[in-house]
Formats: structure tokens, C-alpha cells, sequence
């Protein structure tokens, strides 16, 4: 695995990370301060989509590919897309200098409402209360609704992030979802907004 840090005294905050396993091959590149452009490729459509969602309205410049042992199960793929894209966020905030540091949104899709609350605390910890219907999303691969919990658990642990995720109402799978990647990605963009010059903490680091 490498990673690449931004660079403190010019340029954007971004990073790049390359993850290989024997289940699989990622390679990530993220920019905090981009305009949204993404590309999403892992073999799994709906995954690219909810990832496309992260970005764009993240107001990230975002580039996911990653080849996985999608004979076998989406889990490896989608769990180790967590991971580094958690690696990668925490590589890019750097030392979090001037960042607002929380953030929460309430997000609708349709008759879907999702609620996100975050903190770049340093330390892991994730509260998870979604209930899905119980279908499959449609797809070559089929997407299994269970895990967009692992992803995010992924990526708490990789970027020592806070997360609270809950559903406040919702009938449709595909919405509940996709109303998640919106509301963390509005989240993740209003928290990692530079406001200041000092670290938001009064430990002094974060």
C-alpha cells in the first residue's frame, strides 16, 4: 500500500492510496477542494453510482477503480473501497487545521429521509440504525443493501471519522441508500471546510 500526502504549503488538499490484497486491487485519488468530478469503476454498477453520489456532492474531484473477487462476493470489493477511500480522506485532511470539524444533514429522496451527523475526531466510532425492506438492488452483480454497512464501518476505521447514520423514514431501498451517500457527502464537505487557522480542538490536535 502507498500513499501520497498533500502537500502543506501549496496546492490542494489531496492524496492518492494503492491497496492490494489477494481478493483485491484498488487505486484511489481525491482532491477535498475539487468541483465534483467523478469516476467510479469496480465492476459493481450500483456501488459506482452510490460512489459517483460521494463525490459529486461531496464537491470532491474523486477517482475509484478497483478489481475484486466479484466471483466470490461483492464484500471483499466493497469493504476494501471503505478502507482505502478511508485512508485517503484522513491522508488528505492533513492536520485538520481550520477545518469546521462537524457537520449534519437531513436527507430526502422521494419518500426516503436519512440523517448524518459527523465529526473529524481522530477517533473511530459508528452508529449505524438503517432497516432496509429486504430486496437486493437489481444488477450484474446484484447489491446487497447489508453492505453499505460494512463500507462505511470501512471507512470510519480507515479515516478516524464520528458517524451517526440513521433512518428517519423510507419504503424503498434504492432511496434509502442513495439519500445515505448524499447526506455523508453533504456532511463531509461542510466538515472539512477550512473556516479558520487553528485546530478545532482543545487538545490542540485532532
Amino acid at each position: 500500500m502507498t500513499d501520497v500526502p498533500p502537500d502543506s504549503t501549496s496546492g490542494p488538499r489531496a492524496a492518492a492510496v494503492a491497496r492490494t490484497t489477494n481478493e483485491t486491487d484498488i487505486a484511489i485519488d481525491l482532491t477535498l477542494d475539487g468541483t465534483g468530478q467523478m469516476e467510479a469503476s469496480t465492476g459493481i454498477p450500483f456501488f459506482d453510482h452510490m460512489l459517483s453520489q460521494l463525490g459529486r456532492h461531496g464537491g470532491f474531484d474523486l477517482s475509484v477503480r478497483a478489481v475484486g473477487d466479484l466471483e466470490i462476493d461483492a464484500h471483499h470489493t466493497v469493504e476494501d473501497v471503505g478502507i482505502a477511500l478511508g485512508e485517503v480522506f484522513r491522508t488528505a485532511l492533513g492536520d485538520k487545521a481550520g477545518v469546521r470539524r462537524f457537520a449534519s444533514n437531513r436527507v430526502p429522496l422521494d419518500e426516503a429521509l436519512v440523517d448524518v451527523a459527523l465529526d473529524l475526531s481522530g477517533r473511530p466510532f459508528f452508529v449505524y440504525e438503517v432497516e432496509f425492506p429486504g430486496e437486493k438492488i437489481l444488477g450484474d452483480p446484484p447489491f446487497d443493501p447489508q453492505l453499505v454497512e460494512e463500507f462505511w464501518r470501512a471507512f470510519v476505521v480507515a479515516s478516524a471519522i464520528t458517524l451517526h447514520v440513521t433512518l428517519i423514514r423510507g419504503r424503498n431501498t434504492h432511496h434509502i441508500i442513495e439519500a445515505t451517500f448524499k447526506a455523508v457527502a453533504r456532511s463531509l464537505r461542510d466538515a472539512v471546510r477550512v473556516e479558520g487557522a487553528g485546530i478545532p480542538s482543545t487538545k490542540g490536535k485532532l
